[in-house]
């Protein structure tokens, strides 16, 4: 598949998809919308994927929206957000939370605005320690779309949800994983190594067990006790026929590293 905007790379079960506008730090415009959807798409239908990367070029992760791509200015002709939010941002992050493969957000740098939201709508978020994750919106008179209201509450509560939607101000990398919003901080230089263990591994687990435990633990803030318990019956199952499930217990009654084959 030929891009512009981003890049895509599969090797060894891993796709990782690359946001390449680094001299706008990354920022979304609607063809790179259209790319990403496009790289995804093909993710999701491709058997030999199994564990997928999402991370920026040059210095930054993603700086949300590029505001340059929208001719907005005072006294002239309004732009409906809602149609925008609508068309890209929400099928995005719906996408990405849906993906029935896991996805590691690599943060190599600033993830500001819808940025931020797109990283923190991934299953596994790893960030170099010079990463900030900023809430940029109020400081254009906005709110924090692509999922931000909904995710920021539950990762790290009313209080500092508040915090950063309504001042804006950077939360660093180390923070971020004290606060519980991201899985780990590594060092800059360790990124690449640390996400690609990670994928590594996923690409050689049990996808179909690792895609149904991302499904339930994402929707069970939704679910009553019951409910979730009944989705938990029905998935084991499920998963108890599957060539997975037999392969790893052979491998540990034999006491052997598992052959998995994702299905």
């Amino acid at each position: 598949m030929s891009f512009e905007t981003i890049e895509l790379d599969i090797r060894d079960g891993v796709a990782t998809l690359r946001l390449n506008r680094p001299d706008r730090l990354n920022s979304f415009t609607a063809q790179m919308h259209g790319e990403v959807a496009a790289a995804l798409a093909h993710i999701e239908a491709a058997e030999e994927v199994r564990a997928v990367v999402l991370t920026g070029a040059g210095r930054g992760f993603c700086a949300g929206q590029d505001l340059s791509d929208r001719a907005v200015a005072p006294g002239g002709e309004a732009v409906d957000l809602g149609d925008s939010v609508e068309r890209f941002y929400a099928p995005l992050i719906r996408r990405l939370a849906g993906l029935p493969k896991p996805i590691i957000a690599a943060v190599n740098g600033v993830a500001a605005g819808a940025g931020a939201n797109i990283a923190l709508a991934c299953d596994i978020v790893i960030a170099a320690r010079s990463a900030k994750f900023i809430q940029s919106f109020a400081n254009i008179g906005l709110i924090p779309d692509s999922g931000g209201t909904w995710v920021l509450p539950r990762l790290v509560g009313q209080a500092r949800a508040l915090g950063l939607a309504l001042t804006g101000e950077p939360l660093p990398a180390e923070k971020a994983e004290a606060w519980g919003l991201i899985w780990k901080c590594v060092d800059d230089d360790a990124l690449a190594s640390e996400v690609g263990a990670m994928a590594a591994r996923f690409a050689k687990g049990p996808t179909r067990g690792l895609a149904k435990t991302k499904a339930l633990i994402r929707a069970a803030s939704l679910k009553t006790l019951d409910e979730e318990l009944n989705l938990e019956r029905d998935a084991m199952r499920e998963l108890g026929f599957s060539a997975d499930y037999q392969e790893g217990v052979a491998a540990f009654m034999a006491k052997r590293p598992p052959a998995f084959t994702g299905r």
